[in-house]
């Protein structure tokens, strides 16, 4: 084990059906690590010995499925792997700091994959890589020639004044259940406004 190493995981948003921590509990073993694990309704426990530390990673049942809750400082390597290839194959989230020397190399990772990695040392950073957005310059081009949300915010006008009418002739007359109904679409039509910013 390298006495310098430590690695933070840091907003883990990891979810796992059984499974795959009875297959993390099997690669522990394997590895040689002594550990032992508990379960109760809402969570499921294991602690692994570490050298003369104990890491206690917690598993919180939703519903039939688990997701991983907490943040980690792991200072051993063979671990740290392990629960990188957990983060992998979970397709997860994460943020994770590598402490080296004097700098920090923060890592964003989202669905498993690296989006951002960021070299931190002293006061100064710097962006090592930044993953591309899948956003190309044609696409936003075509988005800002569409008349697609002028088109309908002249339609969305006169189904707005239609259901206030609807609503109205529901109100004079008591009619609960066409008033439930309008005041419902009359909502939605005010997302879609919002939506399109009018």
């Amino acid at each position: 084990m390298n006495k310098s190493y430590e690695v933070e995981y840091c907003n883990l948003e990891l979810r796992f059906d059984r499974r795959q921590i009875q297959n993390l509990i099997r690669d522990l073993i394997q590895e040689g690590y002594s550990l032992y694990w508990s379960e109760t309704d809402v969570y499921f426990l294991i602690s692994v010995r570490s050298g003369r530390k104990l890491v206690k990673l917690r598993f919180q049942r939703v519903r039939n499925r688990y997701k991983i809750v907490g943040d980690y400082l792991i200072k051993d390597e063979k671990l740290s792997d392990l629960l990188e290839k957990l983060i992998n194959d979970s397709r997860g989230h994460a943020v994770v700091k590598r402490f080296k020397d004097r700098q920090i190399v923060i890592e964003s990772i989202m669905f498993g994959e690296i989006i951002r990695l960021v070299e931190v040392s002293g006061m100064e950073h710097r962006i090592i890589y930044q993953k591309k957005p899948f956003v190309t310059v044609e696409e936003v081009i075509q988005a800002f020639q569409s008349k697609r949300a002028e088109e309908r915010a002249s339609v969305l006008r006169y189904e707005l004044d239609y259901e206030l009418s609807v609503l109205h002739e529901a109100i004079t007359e008591g009619r609960e259940a066409d008033m439930a109904l309008s005041k419902e679409r009359l909502q939605s039509l005010r997302t879609e406004m919002i939506q399109l910013e009018l």
